[in-house]
């Protein structure tokens, strides 16, 4: 029996599990094909990426592809954490899309790390007197809450 289309595949996904989007699905394979491929560079002896590896090529990625509106893109595919990457990666584990080692968990994505430090902060503008980049603003701080 043939495996089906990437594209079938995300039809089904986004049926069973509408939190996320086919584009969120999209970007996700991307993202680990960009971390396999910063993988491979530095020569590591392993083909398998954990899930802190993931996270940080998928925060690379993001910045690379949407810079500063990465959080806006990221929120309207219905991408909010680092645990939602994990549950999209184990959706597409258990379509056969992705691989899986024994001691993938999906706990391993939780707060790995703030969308809001990794997509905002690093756009925010660095002030003259201290070098460091301007707080959040009074309102996202209130959100943040």
């Amino acid at each position: 029996m043939q495996k089906p289309a990437f594209h079938e595949t995300l039809d089904q996904l986004v049926a069973n599990d509408p939190r996320y989007t086919r584009e969120a699905y999209g970007f996700l394979r991307e993202a680990l094909e960009f971390t396999q491929k910063r993988r491979r560079k530095s020569r590591a002896e392993s083909t398998h990426v954990s899930a802190n590896e993931l996270l940080e090529g998928f925060r690379e990625y993001s910045l690379q592809q949407f810079g500063p509106m990465g959080l806006t893109v990221l929120e309207y595919w219905g991408v909010r954490s680092t645990g939602d990457v994990g549950r999209m990666v184990f959706n597409l584990i258990e379509a056969g899309v992705f691989g899986r080692a024994e001691d993938d968990r999906i706990e391993d994505f939780e707060n790995g790390f703030s969308f809001e430090e990794a997509f905002v902060a690093p756009f925010r503008p660095v002030e003259k007197k201290t070098g460091r980049r301007a707080p959040r603003t009074r309102k996202v701080a209130q959100e943040a809450n």
